[in-house]
């Protein structure tokens, strides 16, 4: 058996502990994770969202809280990156094969109101928008 230096044994645990990293990095598990549990708080049923850019206002039917994640991109399969899930905040990174990605942060007042900024590349074209959701009703 080879013995090895206190230095050679660093760099093996070192190169080691990184290799293991990126592997846990390279599970869709453990980059998605089951959180958001801020969106599955939220008050379900018909919401209202209101551009302040002043593009008209659309109603959506929130089911899981999700629905709020990809307001530009609407079909399924994109593949999501959590980036940030706190107890009144999320913040997620999505990419669409084909059709673009956004990165959409939701901040929840209450839970009948949350506050909405996306941004990101939907058909080729840019988009940015900030708004305001707020449970209007039964859907």
């Amino acid at each position: 058996m080879k013995h090895l230096s206190i230095s050679q044994m660093r760099a093996i645990g070192l190169g080691g502990a990184v290799a293991g990293l990126i592997g846990l990095a390279a599970m869709p598990g453990f980059a998605q994770g089951n959180g958001l549990t801020m969106l599955g708080s939220l008050t379900k049923g018909e919401w209202t969202i209101k551009y302040r850019d002043g593009s008209p206002d659309r109603k959506i039917c929130l089911r899981s809280g999700q629905e709020l994640i990809q307001l530009r991109h609407r079909e399924s399969g994109c593949n999501r990156f959590v980036v940030e899930d706190a107890a009144t905040k999320v913040t997620v990174q999505y990419t669409c094969s084909g059709n673009g990605y956004g990165r959409t942060s939701i901040r929840r007042e209450t839970p009948a109101l949350v506050q909405l900024e996306s941004q990101g590349i939907e058909g080729g074209l840019p988009f940015q928008f900030i708004a305001e959701a707020r449970r209007t009703g039964s859907c």
